[in-house]
């Protein structure tokens, strides 16, 4: 049976996803910005996935749900800890002696 709150998340997942597909450009701008797109996307899966589970294949599309989930954090995590390697490079070379 479908939670109305998961058909809602849905929802503003669509709105979010069309908002980043007008906005692509600007986006990919961005440093490791492919990274953090496939992070949102892997999201995007899960809130789809928790929908259909409600109607088909319960045990298979939760199954998919949460793997989509660890992918997006794993994602989101690789995003984060590449632009603080990259941060941490810049306040290095400012530090360093000449």
């Amino acid at each position: 049976m479908i939670q109305e709150n998961e058909l809602v998340m849905l929802i503003i997942g669509i709105g979010v996803l069309i908002f980043m597909l007008n906005n692509l450009d600007k986006i990919r701008q961005l440093p490791y910005s492919k990274v953090f797109l496939a992070s949102f996307l892997a999201f995007f899966c899960g809130w789809i996935a928790t929908v259909v589970e409600g109607f088909i294949l319960y045990d298979l599309f939760n199954l998919i749900e949460h793997f989509a989930y660890l992918a997006s954090s794993l994602l989101a995590v690789l995003w984060c800890w590449k632009l603080l390697q990259d941060k941490k490079k810049d306040t290095n070379e400012l530090h360093s002696d000449p």
